[in-house]
């Protein structure tokens, strides 16, 4: 029998790193889930709680990062990741894109393991490049409001790079552009479970601007394998995952209309410093590299994460 492999997920119990728990459990890694519970939450995870190979810290990276024993990968995705969230907690979220990466990767090179850091498609900021391809620089504002997202991710690109280069640390760096799927927060203030929970209870959906901004989404299962993907590669440059298919703010608000079979009308407020007017990925590099597109279509996509929003909403009510 070969020894179980082990990888730490910082941020295990967000969205994404929840879903990446459950990734790994399926393919019978041993997970250890560390999560401090600012954005995360634990009902994410529960249904992993007490499974064999599972481990659950309340942790903050940013501080204090350890672990007995050997691990084979450290995927960091500890951050706050919505506007909402990196605009109300923004030390943190320079911290953890900080002093939270120099700790992973610290650990990671005690340990001779895999890093993988989850990086973002906001290091293009506003971009001037369309679509964005990994050997863009970006258009970012460093002193706005969403600078502290920005510059941590840029600035924890920049330090696993170093690491890569003077320790020969194996290194990997994934740009996530706009995900979606089940266990996003209600209140998580982005596109998509906005428009759910405004749609499911009949309120209107507010579209920032005129909508004809663009963004590009993927669903997470579909990120989840190509992040697999990506770690088990030799590649160390970034990547872009995320789904090239590309649409106004105002498409997805009636698609989501359509698929609630809601009667809700659509309302318009200012559009916020430094958001974004576009946003898609060139994927060229995920294909030829990790043999990877996403396969999941919008409309059961979205039906899937309604389900879910219906579920926790009525939950909420009782």
């Amino acid at each position: 029998m070969s020894k179980k492999r082990r990888v730490i997920i910082t941020g295990g119990a967000g969205f994404i790193g929840s879903h990446l728990c459950d990734f790994f459990m399926a393919r019978k890694w041993e997970v250890v889930c560390m999560d401090n519970l600012l954005t995360g939450s634990p009902d994410n995870v529960a249904h992993l709680l007490g499974a064999p190979g599972f481990t659950f810290m309340d942790m903050d990276v940013s501080g204090f990062l350890h672990l007995a024993g050997p691990v084979d990968a450290i995927l960091h995705f500890a951050s706050p990741a919505s506007p909402i969230d990196y605009l109300e907690h923004p030390i943190q979220t320079l911290k953890v894109g900080s002093l939270g990466t120099h700790k992973a990767l610290g650990l990671a090179r005690e340990k001779k393991a895999t890093f993988l850091l989850a990086s973002t498609s906001e290091v293009y900021g506003d971009p001037q490049v369309h679509p964005q391809q990994e050997n863009y620089w970006g258009n970012v504002n460093p002193i706005g409001p969403r600078g502290v997202y920005d510059e941590a991710k840029r600035f924890a690109e920049a330090l696993t790079m170093a690491y890569h280069r003077s320790h020969g640390l194996d290194t990997k760096i994934v740009r996530i552009f706009n995900t979606y799927g089940p266990r996003m927060r209600i209140s998580d203030g982005r596109a998509i479970p906005s428009f759910l929970s405004q749609a499911i209870q009949g309120k209107p959906l507010t579209v920032y601007g005129d909508g004809t901004q663009t963004r590009s989404f993927c669903f997470v299962s579909d990120l989840a394998e190509g992040i697999y993907r990506l770690l088990n590669s030799r590649y160390h440059l970034p990547v872009n995952l995320g789904n090239p298919q590309e649409m106004t703010i105002l498409q997805m608000a009636r698609e989501v209309l359509r698929v609630t079979r809601s009667g809700s009308r659509i309302v318009f407020r200012p559009l916020p410093v430094d958001d974004p007017k576009v946003r898609q990925p060139c994927i060229t590099l995920a294909r030829r590299l990790l043999h990877w597109s996403p396969k999941v279509g919008l409309n059961r996509g979205l039906r899937e994460t309604a389900r879910d929003f219906k579920k926790r909403l009525a939950a909420t009510r009782r």
